[in-house]
């Protein structure tokens, strides 16, 4: 299965942010949220943004409907992420590591920030 997670890679910043988000099932409202408050703020999802990932992210087959919550008008729709969503997640980590690392040493060679 790895192989064929690693055709996902890499992930834009909204993309892994809200796989990270779905390590526990949530609504859109709850990712948009969730994603806000991990960023400090910095990455806040508009409902087209967040709706328009959702849907690719399912064709993908990286998450799933998990069921609703709420009833009549106020039915939201569950989201979590599929094994290979999760595999795709833990193997963006690593890649992010991996260059966070790397950034690190690039910037003691350089002195740090000047």
């Amino acid at each position: 299965m790895e192989r064929g997670a690693r055709k996902f890679l890499p992930l834009s910043e909204a993309t892994y942010l809200i796989l990270a988000s779905l390590t526990e099932p949530r609504h859109g409202y709850g990712i948009m949220q969730d994603v806000e408050a991990v960023s400090g703020g910095r990455v806040r999802l508009g409902p087209g943004t967040l709706y328009g990932a959702l849907t690719n992210l399912l064709r993908q087959k990286l998450i799933r409907r998990s069921g609703e919550t709420g009833a009549g008008d106020e039915r939201r729709k569950v989201y979590a992420l599929t094994p290979l969503g999760e595999k795709v997640l833990v193997l963006e980590g690593e890649r992010l590591a991996s260059l966070s690392r790397l950034a690190s040493d690039v910037s003691k060679r350089l002195g740090g920030a000047r």
